[in-house]
């Protein structure tokens, strides 16, 4: 609809001048620009870049701030373009600015830390603003502009700074109040940081060998020893961990069976890998992995059951939360280092046995944080581990200490036996497991009784191991029992949790179901009632409802 003269003024108009005062309208604009540069730059629009890299460099603040603004939102649109051709143009494209570009960044860099210094936070505030925009130029510019990165001195040159400028921005973080405006800002470029080399990771496997040594260095200095106390954030550890974990699982750095299959370059990371895992430093990180509950998880335990039950499970902020990136990292490392950790962990179990006296809050904590790490491992430890014995042994002593001070072990061993119950247990020792959970069901701790009833959901549908005659004659009490903990929560997903596993009993059994199902079914309208607002619980009711029918037939269900 538009004429070819009728683009180049709009273009032209465009980049004029970078003077929005608006900071969205601002942000609309370079937007914008990008969107026109996706189509346009470079064959249509070759002055775009140059415009934008004089912009830059201007003393004006509102307009070096805009023309960087607008540079980022270029350079994240053209590094999104997936066609051979356009990949060649940015590869071109970032070849030729990639060396400015780590000047601006610098300059930037060296600013804010210098403001920093002197205490003027208004101009360090707006520093740190454009080094924030010139790492995120940065960050595309390295990860999708170069199809072999470790030729470039420039581009290994820049990620081995990432680490002293970590270091420097870490210890700023030590000096700057926790109000202070500059914080917030701070920490995402710490962030940042960590996303360049976890991306950087990911799209080049092989380029990344020469940054192995020193980011399990950086990551482990920072999360498993005292270096980071004090400066590190919960945010940051997960980045951490993910770093980590993302080169203990590579694929890229694995060798064949048959070593002479395997490419120079993977042998070569894995051997960086194995020098830097010895076992003092695998005991290490693996002692810090198997975390104790804290007081902040204890205490809200006691105050909010639900809350915490939530929160274990993976709530809202699961990807963010360090618990469990701290389990999947344990799990990674023990599955690839399977024959050093296996020993030592064994010999904690085995320094365990026995019943803890329920006075020392320390000890039970220990074990709490053992059989965790013995749960979390489960298949790795198939050969290693004869959970039957352990099961009659060991564990069911265990449930039936009913102390309060004793309901974190409670709580854990049945979620152990959870874990274990599809990779290592007898079928005739099912009815033990059954009375076990029957009782549980009446424990005094609300967190102990909803673990109790996910352990039922660990026993699959199809599983042929279950006989539905060893579980007939728990039915009507673990049925009633389950009735009463739906009724006595109120948290969306507690309620939700406890449905599905009402749900599975009834898939499980089938008609045998019928006589006890009652006061279910008349239960279902209040609480459709009451989940107005709730479309994942509705959805959990239509789901049990549908079993109902099913197990009762239509014309027994008054829906």
């Amino acid at each position: 609809a538009l004429s070819e003269e009728e683009k180049t003024t709009l273009r032209a108009g465009l980049i004029t001048n970078f003077n929005e005062p608006v900071n969205q309208i601002a942000t609309q604009i370079s937007v914008l620009i990008a969107k026109v540069a996706r189509v346009d730059c470079p064959r249509q629009w070759p002055e775009l870049i140059p415009t934008l890299l004089e912009s830059v460099k201007v003393q004006d603040d509102l307009r070096q701030h805009r023309a960087l603004l607008t540079f980022y939102h270029v350079t994240k649109t053209l590094a999104s373009k997936r066609l051979a051709a356009d990949r060649k143009l940015f590869y071109d494209l970032a070849s030729g600015i990639y060396s400015f570009a780590c000047s601006l960044w610098n300059h930037h860099t060296d600013m804010f830390l210098q403001q920093v210094c002197t205490g003027d936070e208004a101009a360090a505030s707006n520093s740190l603003e454009r080094t924030l925009l010139s790492l995120k130029v940065l960050r595309k510019l390295t990860v999708h502009g170069f199809v072999e990165p470790h030729w470039s001195v420039e581009v290994m040159g820049f990620l081995h700074a990432v680490f002293e400028r970590l270091k420097q921005f870490l210890e700023c973080s030590r000096s700057i109040r926790a109000e202070n405006v500059c914080r917030d800002r701070l920490e995402k470029i710490i962030i940042l940081f960590t996303k360049v080399l976890l991306d950087f990771l990911d799209q080049h496997p092989f380029s990344f060998t020469p940054l192995i040594q020193r980011s399990l260095e950086f990551a482990v200095s920072y999360v498993f020893t005292e270096a980071g106390e004090g400066i590190v954030f919960e945010r940051f550890i997960v980045q951490c961990m993910n770093l980590i974990k993302m080169i203990v699982k590579n694929y890229a750095y694995k060798p064949s069976k048959n070593i002479e299959d395997s490419s120079p370059e993977t042998l070569e990371a894995h051997k960086i890998k194995t020098a830097f895992f010895t076992y003092p430093t695998l005991m290490e990180i693996c002692r810090r992995l198997v975390t104790l509950l804290t007081k902040e998880e204890l205490m809200m335990w006691e105050e909010d059951p639900e809350g915490f039950t939530v929160e274990e499970t993976g709530g809202d902020s699961w990807k963010y939360s360090l618990r469990p990136c701290s389990e999947v990292l344990f799990i990674d490392i023990f599955h690839e280092y399977n024959q050093t950790l296996t020993p030592v962990l064994l010999e904690m179990v085995r320094s365990l046995q026995g019943s803890t006296n329920v006075e020392d809050t320390s000890a039970i904590l220990i074990k709490d944080a053992v059989y965790n790490a013995v749960g979390l491992a489960a298949y790795e430890l198939f050969d290693s581990v004869d959970f039957d014995q352990w099961f009659k042994n060991q564990l069911l002593a265990e449930l039936q200490v009913s102390h309060n001070r004793y309901k974190p072990i409670r709580r854990r061993v049945i979620w152990l036996i959870g874990q274990w119950i599809s990779v290592k247990f007898k079928s005739d020792l099912r009815p033990m497991l059954y009375e076990a959970i029957r009782n549980l069901l009446q424990d005094q701790d609300l967190v102990v009784r909803i673990e109790t009833a996910t352990t039922l959901n660990c026993l699959p549908v199809d599983d042929f191991e279950f006989r539905t005659d060893q579980f007939l004659p728990y039915l009507e009490s673990m049925f009633t029992l389950l009735f009463q903990l739906l009724q006595e929560v109120t948290q969306c997903d507690t309620k939700m949790h406890v449905l599905h596993v009402l749900s599975c009993v009834i898939e499980r059994v089938n008609m045998q179901i019928r006589p006890y199902v009652g006061c279910l079914v008349q239960y279902l309208p209040l609480l459709w009632k009451q989940s107005e607002e709730h479309n994942m619980l509705r959805c959990a009711i239509l789901t049990t409802l549908i079993h109902l029918v099913q197990v009762r037939g239509q014309n027994h269900i008054n829906v």
